[in-house]
């Protein structure tokens, strides 16, 4: 095996992994199809290993390419994370932050927060990963993040903002046409919104609530956008967050006593970063954007 390995190539075998074919990874990168397929030939012959058999799908990557995957990965974060710091040297706030949060915060939260900075601060240039997906922090595949759960890893500085407050709501409209529901067992007769797959945390509620099965779910989707989205359409009964609901007039919070979701919220980013003046004002107007909005459903 060669002792050592060009990024390229490993960058050029995630994308592969990623588009499934040579073409579309080679649009991914920006860079000519028979390049990436140098790339693979020369990394299997680095490694002694074959990367991607073909098929009429395209490339199936082999056991090897899969094990290969979460390390290549890892150095592309922190490649990114490079490239992120070199950007930012020089005198004031200026440079690149990547911040990850959840769709609805990142929808409804992060605009106002990402406008007010870009004005303060113009040679700030922020990259917005939406996901409800926990990026890893101390790989460097976020520099400041939004969590709804308090941080388990060591080597991060975490604040948190508060307790933000879920509920269930419908628009009025909704509820005039069909009644306002008095107790759990009501529910039965509503249109209910709520997920599609059952997650750990979903799995876990449902020994609390569990009138909130798949099955008495008639509107499904993963994405807290668009149950929101559906709440507001006056599509039925479904949970979001208090704060929101209070910004849409329209939108009746029922039940109120029997249910409610207290989320933790929490900003955190890597302790290296603490002094770095570009994340540091990132993650303060994160502070004040998001405990503004946790009080606003309280």
């Amino acid at each position: 095996m060669a002792s050592k390995i060009e990024w390229e190539l490993y960058r050029s075998l995630l994308a592969v992994m990623r588009e499934g074919s040579l073409s579309g990874a080679a649009r991914a990168l920006g860079i000519a199809q028979p390049t990436v397929g140098r790339h693979v030939a020369a990394l299997e012959a680095a490694l002694g290993l074959v990367l991607f058999t073909r098929s009429q799908n395209g490339l199936l990557p082999t056991e090897a390419a899969l094990a290969l995957c979460p390390h290549a990965a890892a150095m592309e974060s922190t490649a990114a994370a490079l490239e992120r710091t070199a950007a930012s040297q020089g005198d004031g706030v200026r440079g690149v932050v990547r911040v990850t949060t959840s769709e609805v915060i990142g929808i409804e939260v992060m605009p106002a927060v990402l406008a007010a900075l870009r004005q303060t601060y113009p040679a700030l240039k922020v990259e917005l990963a939406l996901s409800n997906q926990l990026q890893d922090l101390l790989q460097r595949e976020a520099d400041v993040a939004v969590r709804m759960t308090r941080p388990s890893q060591d080597g991060l500085v975490a604040r948190r903002v508060g307790v933000l407050a879920l509920g269930l709501h419908a628009s009025a409209g909704y509820l005039a046409r069909h009644g306002t529901p008095a107790r759990i067992d009501d529910l039965a007769a509503h249109t209910l919104i709520g997920y599609d797959q059952e997650t750990p945390a979903i799995r876990a509620a449902l020994r609390t609530w569990p009138w909130f099965g798949r099955e008495q779910l008639a509107l499904r989707t993963d994405s807290d956008v668009a149950q929101l989205g559906l709440i507001r359409a006056g599509a039925g009964i479904g949970i979001c967050q208090v704060a929101l609901a209070r910004r849409t007039p329209d939108l009746v919070r029922v039940l109120r006593d029997d249910f409610t979701l207290p989320l933790e919220t929490w900003v955190t980013m890597h302790e290296d970063l603490r002094h770095s003046p570009r994340c540091r004002v990132v993650f303060d107007a994160l502070v004040e954007a998001l405990s503004a909005h946790v009080a606003a459903g309280e």
